[in-house]
């Protein structure tokens, strides 16, 4: 049975790792984790995003799918972990890291399984082969950089899905070809980031020094959402909602609370169709390391090393 894919997806890197530029309550316990599965379960979600490289996630996923009784009404995401540059032997890892993801999810067939990056999909053969064995049920690719290669990617490539990111500041992907090559070819559009892993629901004054390049527009941000009487995290969510071509939205919590929120801004639904035009509207130049959280570890570094180095010349 083919489980639809909800227009929700409750992603769970939370669970495996305290992760997010915002997270202030670290990983989930067990109990909690299974609270919120069950209750995004009850509000309609029936698709869950997870990866190898998220910790103990997938583990734990497990768990709460075995003690739920819900192995047979979710449908999961997971990833490929990304593959070395040098890798001589990219198909036995990857057989390596299908079969560990089937036993840590206590699934025979992996519903959706993507490469956890845009330059491995030259394995796709692989995956490819995997789904022709029954061990894999559809396949993709989680991309990041380049809205155009994206697009050339769906158009080019017999794939089931593809993970990008989009929300607010960051709608490179939105730019391209690729919502209406995807719908030409039936390719699945997971959008994650939602919230730029937290961003858009920090206090102004809680923004990283290292990313003050995007203080600007998130500040303009947050005036249009005041004016509307919103919250910048309820606008940022809302306003994805109404985003043609997207199949499903990514969205972690760490928190049962959190958990509520989403489902209940999910039932309001997309924005005004005034305001979504006006948000529509608004346009920055802001450079690719402060929107990707990939880059945020060397922003930071390179951050720090000038703080220091201003502060011996000063003493």
């Amino acid at each position: 049975m083919t489980i639809p894919i909800s227009r929700l997806t409750l992603g769970t890197v939370q669970f495996g790792l305290p992760y997010g530029v915002a997270n202030r309550s670290g990983q989930p316990p067990f109990d909690v984790a299974r609270a919120i599965v069950r209750m995004a379960f009850e509000g309609g979600i029936t698709t869950l995003d997870t990866a190898a490289a998220y910790g103990t996630s997938e583990e734990i996923l497990g768990r709460l799918l075995a003690d739920l009784g819900l192995r047979e009404k979710l449908c999961v995401v997971t990833k490929v972990p990304a593959l070395p540059k040098s890798t001589d032997n990219a198909e036995r890892v990857i057989r390596q890291s299908v079969e560990q993801s089937c036993h840590r999810l206590g699934l025979e067939t992996l519903p959706f399984v993507l490469f956890h990056q845009e330059s491995d999909a030259v394995h796709l053969p692989v995956l490819h082969e995997l789904k022709r064995e029954g061990k894999i049920a559809a396949i993709g690719v989680s991309c990041d950089h380049d809205g155009d290669a994206t697009a050339k990617l769906v158009a080019t490539e017999s794939i089931d899905a593809v993970q990008i990111p989009v929300n607010l500041l960051d709608r490179r992907h939105l730019r391209s070809e690729l919502r209406s090559a995807a719908a030409a070819r039936n390719v699945s559009l997971f959008a994650r980031s939602a919230y730029l892993q937290g961003l858009l629901t920090m206090d102004d004054a809680a923004l990283p020094p290292w990313l003050a390049a995007i203080r600007p527009a998130r500040k303009q941000l947050g005036v249009v959402a005041e004016q509307a009487g919103l919250s910048l995290p309820d606008m940022a969510f809302r306003w994805l909602l109404g985003v043609n071509g997207l199949t499903s939205i990514v969205v972690g919590v760490e928190t049962v609370e959190q958990m509520a929120d989403n489902l209940a801004l999910w039932r309001q639904g997309p924005l005004p169709v005034d305001l979504q035009a006006e948000l529509d509207g608004l346009e920055w130049e802001l450079p690719f390391e402060a929107i990707s959280p990939r880059c945020w570890p060397a922003l930071e570094a390179a951050w720090r090393a000038g703080n220091n180095s201003r502060t011996h010349v000063a003493s």
